[in-house]
């Protein structure tokens, strides 16, 4: 804790009468005051004796209140004090330099963006919980390359977050919000998504946000949610599933004709859902998950590793195994604040 005795003030205020004539240092020394504990007090003005002259050349008291007024007024009150002093000085009249107005703001706790700006919204982030399939899903579209330079055939994909199925796509022409609109209402149909049972969520492309979207989905009694602007993160689940697309062996760097592109694609799907060892979701395929096998394929996974720890114990080293369960929770973007497993015992 500081001294803050009399003593110590007298000190300190003899110090900064001193230091004017001679110099900090000289006067510190002259005094035997720490010169870092002159520093200090220095930035620390509440605990500093006297306040800081005047300087000669500052506004006066009277000058001060007619420049804050003109920075009040309805001409500049949304003007940075560049415009404002160059608007002045254009007009023949000077009332200080551009640091001074700058000075008098600050002074006043008025120190902000003055410009007349648009306001962006201030977009929240998404928290998507799935504890089951057909709970969450996440849809999104891409582009694959045509036949010619700039022609592309766009795949548009629904997938489930909580059991990674597909359970809708379509490759078409051009990006649509009918196409959109069918897409969905024909894997709400298929899925017999119930009203209120559903979240969709989406990036902020122009079908995605379409009013004709949105529409259908209050009809079919389905949540929506969006990502924010420019935050892949925020739509993990068809971000992965598309690079898992691109990357497949066999995967063209362009197709030569709209049903080239289909028939891939369905091929694609097929073995993803069916044939594809998901490592989000313990090595199971997606359609396992969603059609509510996983249980049951587990199960019997843990009786292989049983019968071979039996036969040949030392290679577990005496470790009982167990075949990885299903994860009980899929997240877009779980709760900082706490742990996803926390988070869901909470939603439980």
């Amino acid at each position: 804790m500081r001294d803050s005795s009399p003593h110590r003030e007298s000190i300190m205020k003899a110090t900064l009468e001193l230091s004017r004539e001679v110099g900090v240092k000289a006067a510190c020394e002259a005094l035997n005051f720490n010169r870092a504990s002159f520093y200090r007090a220095q930035q620390d003005r509440s605990s500093w004796p006297v306040e800081r002259p005047r300087p000669p050349l500052a506004l006066s008291t009277d000058e001060e209140p007619h420049v804050l007024a003109h920075l009040h007024s309805e001409r500049f009150m949304d003007r940075s004090p560049y415009q404002v002093y160059a608007a002045l000085l254009d007009e023949g009249v000077y009332l200080c330099s551009i640091s001074t107005l700058y000075r008098i703001l600050v002074r006043h706790q008025e120190v902000r963006e003055r410009r007349n700006q648009l306001r962006r919204p201030n977009y929240t982030k998404p928290e998507l919980l799935a504890t089951a399939p057909n709970q969450v899903w996440s849809w999104d579209i891409t582009k694959l390359k045509g036949p010619a330079k700039w022609t592309y055939f766009y795949l548009y994909v629904i997938i489930d977050i909580f059991s990674r199925c597909v359970v809708g796509w379509m490759v078409a022409h051009r990006e649509s919000t009918e196409l959109a609109k069918r897409l969905i209402g024909e894997s709400c149909t298929r899925q017999t998504i119930r009203e209120g049972q559903l979240t969709i969520h989406a990036d902020r492309g122009s079908s995605m946000t379409s009013k004709g979207v949105e529409q259908l989905l209050a009809d079919l009694g389905v949540t929506k949610t969006h990502s924010r602007p420019h935050v892949s993160n925020d739509n993990p689940y068809s971000e992965a599933q598309f690079k898992t697309l691109k990357y497949r062996p066999g995967f063209p760097a362009q197709f030569g004709a709209i049903e080239d592109a289909r028939s891939f694609c369905g091929t694609f799907f097929d073995w993803y859902n069916h044939d594809h060892y998901h490592s989000g979701i313990a090595l199971l395929t997606p359609a396992s998950v969603h059609s509510g096998q996983a249980v049951e394929i587990v199960t019997q996974r843990t009786q292989v590793l049983h019968a071979a720890f039996e036969r040949n114990p030392e290679r577990f080293k005496n470790r009982q195994p167990h075949a990885q369960a299903v994860p009980e929770a899929a997240w877009i973007n779980p709760p900082p604040s706490r742990t996803a497993n926390e988070a869901l015992d909470q939603e439980n």
